[in-house]
């Protein structure tokens, strides 16, 4: 097993996707978000405005008729596509445009789920897997592993230790270490794979690991992570590789946390990242 380093900027700054003059909203990338019910529409928002915050130039949000009011009345730069069945979400991912896809944020452990992770999968899209998307495969994991290598592009998982312990039951005793358990996870599921946590680790299929140092405990805040998940999706639809992507997330969604510190809430953390990318040569200038 190859030695972690640490997370930071000069591990993936050469990825880090700047616009050019040339480029319009799509040349920067088009995020679909699948959109959580009715009862569950914040963690969707939470990800959807960091995906745009992030760098996508076009952020949707994949949702039923229930809760389409309540996106439409939240968002402006974001769309809302109403998606009532796998057929229409596959339909929506399947543009040419879309290059990336969330799912799993407040979404439900079920069948719809379940659906639509799999269509996006076989649909060859980039894929940021997260809560609802990791557990609903618990007790049959062969079955995403599956679907994420035959796809053969980019995915990233995002699990906490409880969904990293039922998908990967495998490597659930993380009291050793959690770089090794994280590195045998991603190469057994063919994704990259943020173990999320105080040291959060990224690993990649080829053993390529990580540790992320920088983030403050003030982070452990609901809707945090449906954040970071919204930065991944973000920067992966704007072209960065999947594990630079994943680094890169994690690392500023810590350096956000870091800079709010104590009372901060799920909801600062996107609007935090222009001026992070400012203060650390993230951007093209003018």
């Amino acid at each position: 097993m190859s030695k972690e380093q640490n997370n930071e900027p000069s591990l993936w700054r050469a990825f880090f996707p700047l616009p050019s003059r040339a480029d319009n909203k799509y040349d920067r990338g088009y995020a679909v978000i699948m959109g959580g019910g009715l009862a569950s529409t914040g963690a969707t928002k939470l990800a959807a405005n960091a995906a745009l915050r992030a760098g996508a130039g076009l952020v949707a949000v994949a949702c039923d008729k229930d809760s389409l009011p309540v996106y439409a009345a939240s968002f402006q730069a974001i769309m809302n596509k109403l998606t009532e069945n796998v057929q229409d979400f596959s339909a929506l991912v399947g543009d040419g445009r879309v290059t990336a896809v969330l799912l799993g944020c407040g979404c439900g452990v079920n069948e719809r789920t379940k659906n639509f992770t799999l269509a996006a999968l076989a649909l060859n899209k980039k894929t940021v897997l997260d809560a609802d998307a990791l557990t609903v495969f618990a007790g049959q994991p062969e079955e995403l592993f599956l679907a994420i290598k035959t796809a053969a592009v980019p995915c990233i998982l995002t699990p906490h230790e409880g969904e990293f312990a039922r998908i990967f039951p495998d490597f659930m005793d993380l009291s050793e270490d959690r770089a090794v358990s994280a590195q045998k996870a991603a190469k057994l599921s063919g994704a990259v794979v943020i173990l999320k946590g105080f040291n959060t680790i990224i690993a990649a299929p080829d053993g390529r690991v990580v540790v992320n140092n920088n983030a403050t405990p003030y982070l452990a805040t609901a809707g945090s992570g449906d954040v970071l998940a919204g930065i991944c999706v973000g920067l992966l639809a704007a072209g960065m590789p999947a594990f630079e992507a994943a680094c890169a997330g994690v690392w500023l969604h810590a350096e956000a946390g870091g800079k709010l510190g104590a009372g901060l809430i799920a909801d600062d953390l996107a609007d935090t990242l222009p001026e992070i990318f400012k203060e650390n040569g993230l951007t093209c200038g003018r």
